[in-house]
């Protein structure tokens, strides 16, 4: 894909994301706690936890990380999992009138994620290639934006801290937390999920 295209549509990528699946579900998870509704905290608050894993990759993108790039392609798969797969959220979230604003944002977001994570992750797709060789052109354009937040919180890290915070560091933290999520993962895989099924509990 020519690197011009293809770096318009990464860019495109990383804007749907700070909309959809960062912005919009913030605003739904505070909608959601002031009209008490117990079944959309429960699930956002579901998603905030799977979705930490595109943070990871970003994180991991900042130093040019080969995983970073597996991460990034993952991510929106278990994302847009995360708020289709509990049955008993899905029967709460269904009983819900569907003409009130809330529970209208909520299913237009559900439907709205789904599509941004079939677009990421065919976008995403392409650059698996990047884990063997990240110096291509197509891989470039997947650092652009994991850098430009980075300058952003380094700044906000040294005016609160008086710290550094450099891409290593940035990268190993990416490491820690990546290990924190497979070791939770694995944990919800190999004994909740054969347990509780398809039920959300204390996810």
């Amino acid at each position: 894909m020519h690197y011009l295209n293809y770096g318009i549509l990464v860019d495109l990528t990383y804007r749907l994301a700070a909309s959809f699946a960062v912005g919009l579900p913030l605003v739904l998870l505070i909608w959601s706690y002031l009209q008490k509704e117990t079944s959309m905290i429960r699930l956002i608050n579901i998603y905030w936890k799977v979705s930490s894993l595109l943070a990871i990759s970003m994180l991991l993108l900042t130093n040019q990380r080969p995983i970073g790039y597996l991460i990034a392609f993952i991510a929106p798969i278990l994302m847009v999992c995360s708020v289709w797969f509990w049955a008993d959220l899905n029967e709460e979230l269904a009983d819900l009138p569907p003409w009130k604003p809330l529970p209208l944002t909520m299913r237009i977001w559900r439907w709205t994620l789904t599509g941004f994570g079939l677009m990421a992750t065919l976008t995403s797709s392409i650059s698996l290639s990047c884990i063997k060789a990240s110096s291509m052109p197509n891989c470039i354009a997947w650092i652009h934006g994991p850098q430009g937040l980075h300058k952003l919180i380094a700044k906000i890290f040294s005016f609160l801290f008086g710290g550094s915070w450099t891409e290593p560091v940035a990268a190993f933290i990416g490491y820690m937390a990546l290990i924190a999520y497979i070791v939770g993962f694995l944990q919800w895989l190999l004994v909740r999920l054969p347990k509780q099924g398809r039920i959300a509990g204390e996810f």
